[in-house]
């Protein structure tokens, strides 16, 4: 294994209170993130440095392109639309009292895996379903406390899933024929004291990154399970990671100022780090 010092760039100077899910468009050639608790969509442009900021309507869990231009987003009461020309509508509401949106992924067939989780982060309260682009919705898993990072390997034959409050990184086999998933199993559990997984991606040698909720780091396992890389951030409660930028080589970190202490400055900032590795691209959700 072999951590690395402060090689972090800052992307955006911000202070989000909860900064989450990076996503790189490529289509925009831009880096998406949100701001769960304020209510915020980011988007930034590395080559210019342009920025814009909206805001939703209610609690916002994920953001990811769409195949057609356009945003999908994971909100509070369920799964809305941006189309290109800013309209909002939704695609399905299902509104549950005390339960929010959380991170979301979108599988090689263009489905959008959306997680939830209720505000208390009560035991069994959030769930996993798997959004077709017509608005079907499929519950994949019903008794999750804090739905967070999922993604796919290269061959898209296993997708790894975090429900944080568990310390592990599940994995699971994913059916070649309907993407159906089954075979749950620990991949790796973050030891006590080190923090708790929270959003994740998977590289093109099909390591899978964990970005680590009061760890303030980014672990990078190799398909093994191998621990090999940490990158050590000076942001205890970091959020996710994705790999972006024209080659995919950027590593984008989000991280959070909330229920924060003592001084932080750069808690809710988006931080990049050059030439960490290679991702994957991802595709764009269907509807």
């Amino acid at each position: 294994m072999t951590g690395t010092g402060p090689r972090f760039e800052v992307a955006v100077r911000a202070e989000a209170a909860l900064g989450e899910g990076p996503t790189w468009d490529p289509a925009t050639g831009r880096l998406l993130w949100i701001d769960i608790l304020n209510s915020r969509v980011h988007t930034w442009d590395p080559a210019t440095g342009r920025r814009t900021v909206r805001r939703t309507e209610q609690h916002v869990g994920a953001v990811k392109p769409r195949a057609g231009g356009g945003l999908v987003l994971n909100l509070r009461d369920g799964i809305g639309l941006l189309d290109p020309d800013g309209a909002f509508r939704w695609l399905h509401r299902d509104p549950v009292p005390g339960r929010r949106a959380n991170d979301a992924a979108v599988a090689s067939d263009g489905t959008l895996w959306a997680g939830t989780m209720r505000y208390d982060e009560a035991p069994g309260g959030g769930t996993l379903s798997r959004v077709a682009g017509d608005g079907t919705v499929t519950t994949v898993l019903d008794d999750v406390a804090v739905s967070n990072g999922t993604g796919w390997s290269p061959d898209g034959r296993l997708m790894y899933y975090v429900d944080s409050p568990t310390r592990r990184v599940d994995v699971f086999d994913v059916s070649a024929a309907d993407g159906r998933i089954s075979g749950r199993r620990p991949f790796v559990t973050i030891e006590e004291g080190a923090g708790f997984p929270d959003g994740l991606c998977v590289d093109a040698e099909g390591c899978v990154w964990v970005a680590l909720w009061d760890g303030g780091a980014v672990r990078r396992y190799t398909p093994s399970g191998e621990l090999d890389r940490v990158i050590v951030l000076p942001v205890p409660r970091v959020t996710a990671c994705a790999f972006g930028g024209p080659g995919l080589t950027d590593l984008y970190v989000t991280t959070a100022r909330v229920g924060l202490t003592g001084a932080h400055p750069l808690a809710g900032s988006l931080l990049v780090v050059p030439g960490a590795g290679r991702g994957v691209a991802q595709p764009a959700f269907a509807g």
